[in-house]
């Protein structure tokens, strides 16, 4: 089975050093690794889209250890991460959902060590130049919302017709200046994926 024919690979930082007239230190960091690859599926109905998912297994592992790379992290020090795919007009938004839910998961938490909480996702269909929001949390407890936070994306010559943009975004922080309460970094049990 041939993997992921991929166009282009990108690797995006934002840093933000300053929010509300305050400095933030340290910056809170973003990294999103994308990949532009050819939608084998086009053209035909494929019930079992199984070439999609081992494609999702394989960007789960490669993006994911773009992204830790790109901030300059231990991957245990990841903290949020999150997963968007756009699918060319001639694909099916269920192209994306077999890339980014079935495999995707699994090489992405180890990639940034554990992840017992689930990843955030994504999904939509467009031309070039589309532009998707990659949900965030925290890898290992859902309800830290100081983690609640998301990072735009986008190619400018993608996705084609016959392509998918696939992203992985990883954090080594949650949102600057969080104050809207609840459960706090410090608290993670890290049991359940929620507290």
């Amino acid at each position: 089975m041939a993997g992921a024919q991929i166009r282009k690979l990108f690797t995006v930082i934002e840093e933000t050093h300053r929010e509300a007239g305050r400095a933030i230190a340290p910056a809170t960091r973003k990294a999103a690794a994308i990949a532009v690859i050819a939608n084998p599926s086009v053209g035909t109905f494929d019930p079992q889209l199984e070439t999609l998912m081992a494609i999702g297994e394989e960007l789960g592992d490669l993006l994911g250890r773009r992204a830790v790379a790109a901030l300059g992290i231990a991957p245990g020090k990841a903290e949020s991460y999150g997963k968007a795919a756009i699918v060319g007009e001639d694909g099916e938004l269920e192209h994306a959902a077999a890339i980014l839910h079935p495999r995707l998961g699994k090489p992405l938490r180890a990639a940034v060590e554990k992840g017992a909480a689930l990843v955030p996702s994504s999904k939509k269909r467009g031309g070039l130049g589309t532009a998707i929001d990659v949900p965030l949390g925290h890898k290992d407890a859902a309800f830290v919302r100081s983690h609640f936070d998301a990072m735009e994306i986008r190619v400018h010559d993608a996705p084609r017709r016959d392509e998918i943009v696939v992203a992985v975004v990883v954090t080594d922080s949650g949102r600057p200046l969080p104050r809207i309460g609840g459960l706090t970094v410090d608290q993670i049990e890290g049991k359940d994926g929620l507290r």
